[in-house]
């Protein structure tokens, strides 16, 4: 079954494919299946970290892509002042409402983060608009789903975050996707909906970038558990990724867009 998709994936990259739309009225759609790195739509972070709770600088050795598959990887050796190398990749381009998907796996560990999202923020000259999804490696089993709205998750009172259980261990591959319009975003995991977020004041209104990261933390460990030491690289393998703008069409077999006909974007 997943040969019989990647056959049809495969032909949608090879072919090109950009998926037309509005997106608030910027980007048109894409669909990547990771044949090469397509410089002219990914940056990769190098050289930095987020802040002093990262054990890890992002470094661009860490960032692989090709034969049809992008490597985001964790590896035991020191850059800068810290003693990890972790990878980071982002569009250059920002997107609108839409859908947003993508097919990947993770290595597991505890102090390990690897996340799907979509940021924008002040390096940007913009307010901080987050839709996340982070996989915390110390429980494969789940996957955290996370909106900011000016640097605030939730509306002060109640955050917007939840953790929800994977269909299968996030060992295994998995489609995570989400649909994001004006008054309203949509989770879901391997074609099913798992959870619709209404609240205005959860809602993001800024085009932001598409990410993929994997990172560690010695500091956060309420949050992602104590780190367990990595002796050896690891990765993050991400089948593919692709958006469709707000009012697009099913546009790749694999897309939810496809799948759930009867709830269209």
């Amino acid at each position: 079954m997943r040969h019989e998709m990647r056959i049809l994936l495969n032909a949608a990259a090879l072919a090109g494919i950009a998926f037309t739309g509005p997106a608030f009225g910027q980007e048109a759609g894409f669909f990547d299946g990771f044949y090469s790195l397509d410089q002219g739509r990914w940056y990769v972070s190098d050289g930095w970290n987020n802040g002093a709770h990262q054990n890890c600088n992002w470094s661009a050795d860490q960032v692989k892509a090709g034969d049809g598959m992008l490597h985001v990887g964790f590896a035991p050796l020191p850059k800068g002042d810290r003693q990890f190398r972790c990878g980071e990749i982002q569009t250059r381009k920002a997107y609108g409402f839409g859908t947003y998907e993508a097919r990947f796996k993770t290595p597991t560990g505890s102090g390990l983060n690897a996340a799907f999202f979509t940021y924008i923020g002040q390096q940007q000259g913009k307010p901080h608009d987050e839709i996340d999804f982070e996989v915390l490696l110390r429980d494969p089993g789940k996957v955290d789903t996370t909106t900011f709205v000016n640097g605030k998750s939730g509306d002060g009172k109640v955050g917007s975050g939840q953790s929800l259980a994977l269909p299968t261990p996030s060992t295994e591959f998995v489609t995570y996707a989400f649909t994001w319009e004006p008054d309203r975003i949509r989770f879901y995991l391997n074609g099913q909906l798992v959870r619709t977020m209404d609240d205005p004041k959860t809602i993001p209104t800024n085009p932001q970038r598409v990410f993929f990261s994997l990172w560690g933390s010695d500091t956060l460990t309420d949050w992602m558990g104590p780190f367990d030491n990595v002796t050896d690289p690891i990765a993050m393998d991400v089948d593919w990724v692709a958006f469709t703008p707000l009012g697009g069409a099913c546009a790749f077999d694999a897309s939810i867009l496809c799948q759930n006909k009867g709830d269209s974007q």
